[in-house]
């Protein structure tokens, strides 16, 4: 079965993999504006530019791209904010249904077997009843284009929609002819009826129309379900989101410039990723998305998922610099007071001095000072510290339910008083609670409760809870930006650390996990964990070099645990070693995501002092760094975090850290009934 043209295709984006054996054909559409639906987006026209600039970059040429979208002018130049043109050569024209039919037919036409066809749609998406009996849910989904209409109940469809079954009859010609197709939708459905709360903290917005939306009436059954369909040939499909979650778009930064949230990381890795695979692709562009506070994670398969991808992108970190000016900006993830290191060639060659970066905008950044003679080439040598968490006013969802939140509302008006500006989270007072909506103003959205609850402990005011909650979100998300920005994002062939991870049930009794496990297996992401669960990592040094390692745990809270060393433990894997490293989810009555961190930072000497990374767990406040045990990265990394007032304190964003390898595990927390039965007995 093939979910990226049947079940999950609109919260997903379709991508295949393989070499280019022949030529690549793109048809590229990007979906902002709708004639008939009141249903506007301001992404998808600068998504599809992005993909635009990001093909080119690999390799495309822009005579073999074909760009239909909204905020187009006559002349073929865009009329977006922010953008000066397109590549030069590359075909236009309206996202219409007809206009993107013939694109198809035409696509269809060209290709010869061998070629690769490169699908890319930003818009909306929604859910229609099926028609054909092909859907196991009993809906088809749908794409929207811009003439896109209400539900005709005469035709039985939404009228102009794109049906799956329509995307994957096309797809089905192409491989049967040995076609090789390349698919990326920005788009999903949403089904999961979670509110959005609105208010000052809503910056994103989800591209997605519930079926009532568009006129869909309640009544109007699908046909009964008669097998799912499939493809057979060379794809690879990436999905944008899981099913059951809603993909987003943003403003990047200050610009007013928005894009889709998988459109923005997938384009910045593909440009970086010289010989990847697209489960490489897919695995470093779901770690940049996962940085902030709405985790939107991207899926994948397909039976070209491990090969490489075609073209080569840029084979090294560096940026141009012309006029004085950076070449790169807020879209390869850049920050005012950057530092970045000088060089007179893209590639080797001996540093020529360091400079920080001005104003940085979408594709140019000023630089603060003048060049050193030579200077042509720049490379990222660290962010500047994460700007303090800011919230929205609150929102109420329960009056008149008899709970008072004076106390609340009196802590939150000081905090947002102390940090103003644009928020990061909205709070909704909820149960005699706080629970923290993230930008895109949706409360729960990976079920009820998996927004962080904030309360106060016994004795404790709610000035007090709210400033340690705050704390500990602050700290966790900095350090995971932190480790992500010392580790890098760009993709590499040499494995460093290979992890193999099993899953044992647990048993969990009157509420406490006994520590009983059932028999291992292969822990399967999809499934999740659900509390009293154990995982069991196994950890090898795949380089060359003595590896110290360690694992750090994020919770649901955004609080870091230290999992491992433990105390007196040595961490040092000589190549070839491994280690196993067990950990216990403990009891949890409400879904979320949680991160394992495994940390890898290489030894210089033999018989150096170990990097022991488990030290950054605690709050700065509560952090003591083991005596004769500060290695290079923890002393770079603490400075970073806690750089202090003085002086003559080295902040670190002059000197380039330890080489850092991070591996991301995410984990699905699924609950479970309340009280386990005892695991089957084994290993």
């Amino acid at each position: 079965m093939i979910r990226a043209l049947t079940y999950a295709l609109l919260c997903s984006s379709l991508l295949n993999a393989g070499p280019a054996r022949a030529e690549v054909h793109a048809l590229l559409i990007g979906v902002g504006e709708y004639i008939h639906l009141d249903a506007d987006l301001l992404g998808p026209p600068n998504d599809a530019r992005l993909m635009s600039e990001t093909l080119a970059l690999r390799g495309v040429a822009p005579g073999a791209m074909t760009l239909l979208s909204t905020g187009l002018t006559s002349t073929g130049l865009t009329s977006l904010t922010g953008a000066a043109g397109l590549p030069e050569g590359i075909r236009t024209g309206r996202p219409d249904r007809a206009g993107i039919l013939a694109a198809m037919a035409e696509l269809q036409e060209k290709a010869a077997p061998g070629d690769t066809v490169f699908f890319y749609f930003s818009g909306h998406g929604s859910q229609a009843p099926d028609q054909n009996g092909d859907e196991g849910g009993g809906y088809d989904e749908i794409l929207l284009p811009m003439d896109a209409a209400g539900w005709d109940g005469a035709a039985g469809r939404v009228e102009n929609a794109f049906i799956d079954d329509e995307l994957q009859s096309w797809a089905s010609a192409l491989l049967a002819r040995g076609v090789r197709l390349v698919g990326v939708i920005d788009a999903c459905h949403s089904a999961t009826g979670f509110r959005g709360q609105g208010g000052e903290a809503v910056t994103g917005v989800a591209r997605s129309l519930a079926p009532e939306q568009l006129g869909i009436p309640e009544d109007s059954p699908p046909v009964a379900f008669t097998g799912e369909s499939s493809l057979t040939g060379d794809y690879v499909f990436l999905y944008s989101s899981q099913a059951e979650e809603r993909s987003y778009e943003y403003p990047l930064g200050e610009t007013g410039i928005w894009h889709g949230e998988f459109t923005l990381r997938l384009a910045g890795v593909l440009a970086s990723a010289p010989g990847a695979s697209w489960a490489q692709v897919l695995a470093a562009t779901s770690d940049a998305m996962i940085q902030g506070p709405v985790r939107q994670l991207p899926d994948g398969e397909g039976s070209m998922l491990h090969s490489a991808v075609f073209g080569e992108g840029q084979s090294n970190a560096r940026m141009r610099l012309e006029a004085g000016r950076l070449q790169a900006g807020l879209l390869q993830g850049l920050r005012e007071g950057a530092v970045m290191t000088l060089y007179a060639e893209g590639a080797g060659g001996a540093p020529l001095g360091e400079i920080t970066l001005g104003k940085v905008t979408a594709r140019e950044a000023l630089l603060s000072g003048p060049l050193p003679e030579g200077a042509a080439w720049a490379e990222l040598s660290a962010q500047p510290p994460a700007e303090p968490l800011r919230l929205a006013p609150p929102r109420r969802q329960d009056d008149g339910d008899g709970y008072d939140y004076t106390a609340w509302e009196q802590a939150l008006a000081a905090s947002r008083a102390a940090a103003g500006g644009k928020a990061d989270f909205l709070p909704v007072l909820t149960g005699g609670a706080i629970a923290l909506a993230g930008p895109d103003g949706l409360l729960d959205p990976e079920g009820p409760g998996s927004s962080l609850r904030i309360s106060a402990a016994a004795g404790e005011s709610a000035e007090t809870a709210l400033a340690r909650a705050l704390e500990t979100l602050a700290y966790g998300r900095q350090l995971q930006q932190l480790l992500s920005t010392a580790a890098g994002r760009g993709l590499t062939r040499t494995e460093v650390i290979a992890v193999g991870t099993e899953r044992r049930p647990g048993e969990r009794r009157e509420g406490s996990c006994t520590g009983k496990a059932g028999k291992g297996a292969p822990y399967d992401p999809a499934l999740g964990v659900q509390s009293c669960d154990q995982l069991w990592l196994s950890l090898t040094n795949r380089s060359g070099k003595p590896q110290d390692v360690s694992v750090l745990y994020l919770a649901t809270d955004w609080e870091v645990q230290p999992i491992w060393p433990g105390d007196h433990m040595v961490n040092r894997l000589a190549p070839g070693e491994s280690v196993r490293v067990g950990l216990q989810i403990d009891p949890f009555t409400s879904p979320g995501i949680e991160e394992v961190w495994i940390l890898a930072v290489p030894a210089d000497k033999a018989r150096g002092p170990r990097a022991d990374l488990t030290t950054l767990a605690a709050l700065p406040r509560n952090r003591a760094l083991p005596q004769g045990g500060e290695s290079a990265m923890t002393l770079w990394l603490t400075e970073q975090l806690d750089p202090g007032d003085d002086e003559t304190t080295t902040r670190g964003f002059a000197m380039k850290p330890a080489e850092l390898t991070m591996i991301r595990q995410i984990l699905r927390l699924k609950p479970g009934a309340p009280d386990s039965t005892p695991p089957p007995k084994g290993p």
